[in-house]
């Protein structure tokens, strides 16, 4: 009787299911919040590059409308690392009713407790009309 009450106890199962469980719950946690990072990154990006186009959109009259947009790409995006922020201004023409592309790119790594689990360049472009 002694024998069989020792095999049905259920003691340490709770520990036993928490060892198992947690290294998935701790990487499917860190995975959303390097998600929410990139994310973060990409919506400044993104916000950025439009606030850049809208500027160069109405500095045709400034003595360097690529120098003026590309600063105003810069100072949008104050929450990101402006030595790995590359900002391209292409314009047809920079006249009334001409097209001004502003192009942005940042890089991203979303690492999972000491791995890269993916990396690359995070992109936006925004294209407005030279007022």
């Amino acid at each position: 009787m002694h024998l069989r009450r020792r095999i049905t106890d259920e003691k340490g199962q709770t520990a036993t299911e928490l060892a198992l469980v947690l290294p998935v719950f701790c990487l499917l946690l860190f995975g959303v919040i390097q998600f929410g990072i990139v994310f973060r990154d990409y919506v400044t990006l993104t916000d950025a590059v439009r606030a850049g186009a809208r500027k160069g959109a109405v500095s045709r009259y400034e003595g360097n409308p690529v120098g003026t947009t590309t600063d105003a790409v810069r100072r949008a995006a104050t929450g990101l690392d402006q030595s790995r922020l590359a900002v391209t201004v292409t314009a047809t023409a920079w006249e009334h009713g001409g097209d001004v592309t502003v192009t942005a790119t940042y890089p991203y790594r979303i690492t999972l407790l000491g791995f890269v689990a993916k990396s690359g360049n995070l992109r936006s472009s925004t294209t407005e009309r030279v007022e």
